[in-house]
């Protein structure tokens, strides 16, 4: 077993060394990033607290790019430019270039879209946008021109057309009105021509859904952008359109952890079908392009619709196979994905701290690894590296009885009609 984490070891060596080198030789631009598997990519942020008011330090982003650094992460995306962490995660990134030789990390950045009203005592209007977004905007574009060795990407706005954002959502007609101005930037060098734009939303936002979405601004955004960046959750479907989550009436006599694996391929089977579903319908409409996962993840606990009450999805084994399942995935296919998330973040359901969406990360608020990351612990990935001071260690203490005390078991029968 040693002598197995050993060449794992070297590889990850050998892997950080040929990227240093073609680093040396090869322009490093969003078309060569994108779905290059020497390049892994990550959704992050780094807030600590329950509020989003106490901004993570210089020094706290460095640690944090430190661990996923070792970790070959290569691309991090982030998701407005109104707090102040990602201009400071930029001069953090900045700083680790300079003092660490080979050092190398690029970001997907976001600009945060709303429409107006969101966020107020006032009802969203969907019709129109919020003042802010001009304001977004511009700040995206100062920080790309600021760190162009950095910022390879821009995403105009996160889930912001889909129906279900109700609290902000707007129409497609306005994420394509920045896309376009984003690119008639590029063509005027005023942002450099390498930069990718792009939009990251729900897959049927991108047409893969309902066909309410399929409208005539949605194709043109889609002829606009780079590449399309689309999210996928099985994990919330657990609860809302459990066609895949069960077990089949012949799996019943299979041991828990068998029956649990067997839904999680089906479970990285309907991500799939999702993507496929986009790609699909890009293709209808005459359009080939790249299209990359902006968002997939699984959340490692809640008390609501996906714990033990409900879907019974959601615990570190179920969350350690979907990663495993969805990079292997990604890989084989040539897809970068952008999955959710680094760093376990509290702010998100301050008001419930089991909340699934505090529990997307591979790390916890406790420095510890998750299951998913056990192995990277064994073979030493972490050492010497800390966050908020304290090292990476395992959750469960590294006891895979313990953790499977907590492992929830999957109630639901499913059936399958076969035709």
């Amino acid at each position: 077993m040693k002598k197995f984490w050993l060449i794992i070891l070297i590889i990850i060596f050998w892997g950080n060394h040929k990227a240093m080198a073609q680093n040396n030789t090869k322009q490093i631009t969003a078309e060569y990033l994108l779905g290059n598997p020497d390049y892994p990519a990550i959704c992050y942020g780094g807030y600590r607290h329950k509020t989003r008011d106490v901004e993570p330090t210089i020094a706290e982003l460095k640690e944090d790019m430190r661990i996923l650094w070792a970790m070959n992460i290569r691309i991090v995306r982030t998701y407005n430019v109104h707090h102040l962490e990602t201009a400071r995660l930029l001069k953090a990134i900045t700083e680790l270039k300079s003092e660490q030789p080979g050092f190398e990390m690029y970001l997907m950045l976001g600009a945060w879209i709303d429409c107006q009203n969101a966020w107020t005592n006032q009802a969203p209007n969907h019709e129109l946008e919020s003042d802010r977004n001009a304001i977004e905007i511009q700040e995206a574009v100062r920080l790309a021109n600021l760190y162009p060795d950095i910022v390879k990407i821009i995403a105009v706005g996160n889930e912001a057309m889909v129906k279900w954002a109700t609290s902000y959502y707007v129409q497609p007609g306005v994420i394509l009105k920045w896309v376009r101005y984003l690119q008639q930037l590029k063509k005027q060098q005023k942002l450099p021509q390498s930069l990718w734009i792009t939009s990251s939303d729900n897959f049927a936002s991108w047409g893969g859904g309902d066909k309410l979405y399929h409208v005539p601004d949605l194709n043109d955004l889609i002829k606009e952008v780079d590449y399309i960046s689309l999210h996928t959750y099985p994990m919330h479907d657990t609860h809302y359109h459990p066609v895949f989550w069960g077990i089949l009436p012949e799996e019943k006599s299979l041991t828990e952890r068998s029956k649990i694996d067997a839904a999680m391929i089906r479970a990285r089977d309907y991500a799939i079908n999702q993507y496929n579903s986009v790609v699909a319908y890009m293709q209808s409409i005459g359009v080939q392009k790249p299209v990359h996962i902006g968002e997939t993840g699984w959340a490692s606990n809640s008390n609501e619709l996906y714990g033990k009450d409900d879907s019974q999805a959601t615990d570190e084994y179920k969350a350690a196979r979907y990663y495993t399942l969805m990079r292997e995935w990604a890989q084989e296919r040539g897809i970068s994905c952008f999955y959710f998330e680094a760093f376990d973040e509290s702010w998100k359901d301050s008001q419930n701290p089991m909340g699934s969406e505090n529990h997307f990360g591979l790390f916890n608020l406790k420095s510890e690894a998750k299951y998913a990351l056990w192995k990277w612990c064994d073979a030493g990935v972490f050492n010497g590296l800390t966050r908020d001071g304290k090292k990476i260690t395992k959750t469960f203490n590294g006891d895979e009885k313990l953790l499977w005390e907590q492992v929830l078991p999957i109630q639901r029968t499913l059936q399958i009609i076969k035709p």
